[in-house]
């Protein structure tokens, strides 16, 4: 029976995560995704209580995989470049988080999760502060805002796809061309988060 619960959210929890990529929380509607799924909606009701919840679950369960495939534990916050590269494979799997993330930040509420993803990002700032004092993160750019443009780099080439297609007058699935941008954001966030070199005179 548990199994069966289990397997009953998933397809709820996947079909979801297809249609808000597609049309937003405002733009689905609970028969749809229960549609999609194959399953009642009184099961969706049951399991997630409204169709705001649900999106709430879905996009959660989409940033804690995002954070156990992009940092595991032992990454070290200091190779930016690590890190940027990291995100980019993870979006280019999963083009759909991008969008979600717009959806979400185009909604007239407060962000999901707030208080949880705060603190799981205050974490990510924290040991980057931490290596800029330690020398091996150039300490120019604010840790905060450093973190966010090597997110940027990572993650927009798929939240604006045309642009990147016009930008660089080659579509994402030309020939090589998912290992040129991810060899460019790796080599910018590098740039990004390089020591500048000690030009005191020696003594």
């Amino acid at each position: 029976m548990r199994r069966n619960v289990e397997e009953t959210r998933q397809r709820l929890q996947k079909a979801a995560y297809a249609e808000f990529a597609e049309h937003g929380v405002d733009g689905t509607t609970v028969t749809r995704i229960a549609n999609r799924a194959g399953i009642n909606k009184e099961r969706l009701y049951a399991y997630f209580g409204d169709k705001d919840a649900l999106f709430e679950d879905v996009l959660t369960e989409a940033l804690e995989e995002l954070s156990r495939a992009v940092a595991p534990e032992g990454l070290r916050f200091e190779d930016l470049g690590e890190f940027a590269g990291r995100t980019f494979d993870y979006y280019r799997q999963h083009p759909e988080l991008a969008r979600l993330l717009q959806w979400e930040g185009l909604r007239n509420a407060p962000p999901v999760n707030a208080t949880t993803r705060t603190t799981h990002y205050d974490r990510k700032v924290a040991a980057t502060a931490q290596a800029q004092r330690d020398g091996v993160v150039d300490g120019g750019i604010d840790a905060g805002h450093l973190m966010f443009m090597v997110i940027g780099l990572a993650a927009w080439w798929f939240a604006v796809p045309q642009l990147a297609t016009m930008l660089t007058g080659s579509d994402s699935d030309a020939p090589g061309e998912h290992a040129r941008r991810r060899a460019a954001v790796v080599e910018a966030a590098q740039r990004l988060a390089g020591v500048k070199p000690d030009l005191s005179p020696s003594s």
